[in-house]
């Protein structure tokens, strides 16, 4: 895992160290062990590398024999060893055991075309210098951030949006549509970002950058392929053997590996199979004390059974405060994730013993697992109510009286099925925005309306099944735009890698097979399947449990010990000064929620995570 940078100059003109040393000290933290630079006339790359594999012989930029081929790297290519015994065989020479060269060897013996032999999770820039020609990609899922800008004089790109920014040619200003899609979706999905002119690349596509043209391709997708004629006994057995072997790929490598265990079906499938593999495995979670919020009995349930050797975080309000005083630094781009603090805290525990950790995530995507996703039928049905029914419902709901669950329910009802979707996922109706917003702000955004991105989404997706598209956007919004971002910038920010064998694009593949009625029963049956699959594998009361989320108890501690940092943060004149939200709106949200008359923790805290990164960015 590394932090990368890299500048292609305008003709003409030359890379500067200078510039490219200043965006990667931006990222050091995603590579505390070393740093390496390539300059190549217009060309320049940057790497900060957390070593993981071959540890002594790996820094980057790493290239082939002649060096024609140069790479900077982010991320793990899984199968490495078995490219490099096939790329062995067809002549190429390999000086060390790292998959960074792997890559260099790739591309020298099929071009853009390697990517489709990587199974990992990545974030790549290759340098070739015999057609001077630059190439990036990012991975199939999402799980490793790629950010790039077109300057005047030239491209700009890096892992974070800060290292971006660190260069002089990239424009600080905040796009109003930005602040817009963020508040839509409590983050701003790629390709878009909060910053005019800087662009994420897709999960799924390469650039490549030549003779001054710019070319974007989409090399994979989530596409479905679903199999009736197959029983569901060969399902549950197929699953069973591609997790074990997404789970054993995921745990190679020259440093220690560890597990995070939520005690829920996902987190505990990746466990149970990574202690059969691993003897000593560590496993590590995180709680509240005297919070419903609390799950660690169920985590320390299933390491008691395995053996594993299980250490626990309990996060207290003093600790989520000081986390906050500093999180506008840790933050490389606003998340309304509250999950970001507790992810952030575990993983700088769990980064004093292993510097791997592997997770669940993309387990409840793939296999429809939210209770948003149960409840949709429920939503159609009532979506069929007389409009003005509908229009009533929603007004009701806007008045913050009934619980948010239902809420979000009700506000739904009078939209377009994938607007819908995304109320139930999170973030706020276009509507709702208006009156948070600074006038001027206001203005700019206009009659934007984020949910149209949703129409550029699913434009992708070559599926008229209502229940494989509800899939899709799950995994091309949420997923990729906001649980991978925050899992990313939480665990880099303490120099640990996280890995989810739920997203090995095999098992991905595997699981577009599945029809769909076989992964979306309702809402009480959720995960059937995957449960069937394992339960000779999971204790009875993990089989058992409902589908809770990563919850943090944020509602409660902004009326009690946090309240003074709420205040402070979202003072009138600080927040009039940033000129992205109405000060009245805010402090009114502020003290409706610290008396208790109503609950608007979920946007107090997209509107404090938006301030505080604005603040530490100076924009």
């Amino acid at each position: 895992m590394c932090g990368i940078v890299g500048v292609l100059a305008a003709p003409g003109t030359k890379a500067d160290r200078d510039v490219l040393e200043d965006m990667l000290e931006r990222v050091r933290h995603r590579g505390p062990d070393a740093v390496g630079f390539l300059l190549d006339g217009a060309l320049g790359f940057g790497v900060a590398r957390l070593s993981i594999v071959d540890l002594a012989a790996g820094d980057q930029p790493m290239g082939n024999e002649d060096g024609s081929i140069r790479v900077a790297f982010n991320g793990e290519i899984y199968n490495h060893v078995a490219l490099r015994e096939e790329l062995s065989r067809k002549g190429h020479r390999f000086r060390t055991r790292a998959d960074t060269e792997v890559i260099a060897h790739a591309w020298e013996e099929r071009g853009e075309r390697c990517l489709e032999a990587f199974n990992g999770m990545f974030a790549l820039a290759v340098w070739d210098a015999r057609e001077q020609r630059l190439f990036l990609a990012r991975d199939r899922m999402g799980e490793k951030p790629l950010y790039y800008a077109v300057t005047e004089g030239g491209l700009v790109f890096g892992s974070e949006l800060r290292a971006v920014l660190a260069h002089p040619g990239v424009s600080h200003e905040i796009d109003p549509a930005g602040v817009a899609r963020y508040l839509t979706y409590d983050c701003v999905p790629d390709p878009d970002s909060m910053i005019r002119g800087v662009a994420k690349l897709p999960p799924g596509h390469s650039l490549s950058i030549s003779d001054g043209g710019i070319t974007l391709r989409r090399y994979w997708d989530v596409r479905f392929h679903p199999e009736p004629a197959v029983d569901e006994i060969t399902w549950r057995d197929e699953i069973r053997r591609g997790l074990d072997e997404a789970v054993r790929l995921r745990l190679g490598g020259d440093v220690p590996i560890g597990c995070f265990l939520s005690g829920g079906i996902d987190s505990t499938a990746v466990v149970t199979t990574a202690a059969k593999l691993r003897s000593g495995l560590r496993t590590f979670s995180v709680g509240y004390a005297d919070s419903p919020h609390d799950e660690r009995r169920f985590a320390r349930l299933v390491a008691d059974r395995l053996g594993t050797i299980h250490e626990e975080l309990v996060v207290s309000p003093a600790d989520a405060g000081s986390l906050l005083e500093r999180l506008g630094d840790v933050l490389d781009e606003p998340i309304a994730d509250m999950s970001f603090v507790p992810l952030h805290l575990l993983s700088c525990a769990a980064r004093r013993t292993v510097t791997v950790a592997l997770t669940g995530d993309g387990g409840d995507e793939l296999f429809a697992g939210y209770p948003a996703m149960g409840a949709q039928w429920w939503h159609e049905g009532a979506a069929r109510l007389p409009r003005p029914i509908r229009a009533a419902l929603a007004r009701f709901a806007g008045r913050g009286h009934a619980p948010e669950p239902l809420r979000r329910f009700l506000f739904g009802l009078d939209l377009p099925t994938a607007a819908r979707n995304q109320v139930l996922i999170g973030g706020l109706p276009p509507a709702a925005h208006a009156v948070l917003l600074a006038p001027a702000l206001r203005e700019a955004v206009g009659g934007f309306d984020a949910y149209h991105d949703l129409q550029r989404v699913l434009e992708g997706c070559q599926t008229g099944d209502r229940a494989e598209r509800l899939i899709y956007q799950y995994c091309k919004v949420y997923l990729a735009g906001q649980n991978l971002v925050n899992a990313d910038r939480a665990s880099m920010a303490a120099s640990l890698e996280l890995r989810a064998p739920f997203l090995d694009h095999t098992f991905a593949e595997l699981t577009t097979r599945i029809p769909s009625a076989l992964k979306l029963q309702g809402l009480r049956r959720l995960k059937r399947l995957l449960k069937d699959a394992l339960v000779d594998r999971l204790p009875p009361e993990i089989v058992a449990r409902g589908k809770r989320g990563f919850g943090v108890p944020f509602g409660a501690w902004f009326r009690g010990p946090l309240s003074s940092v709420l205040h402070r943060t979202l003072a009138a004149d600080a927040v009039r000064a940033g000129g992205v939200f109405d000060p009245l709106a805010v402090s009114a949200l502020v003290a409706e929620h610290v008396s208790g008359r109503r609950d608007h923790a979920r946007i107090l805290w997209s509107i404090l995570t938006l301030e505080l990164w604005r603040r530490a960015q100076r924009l």
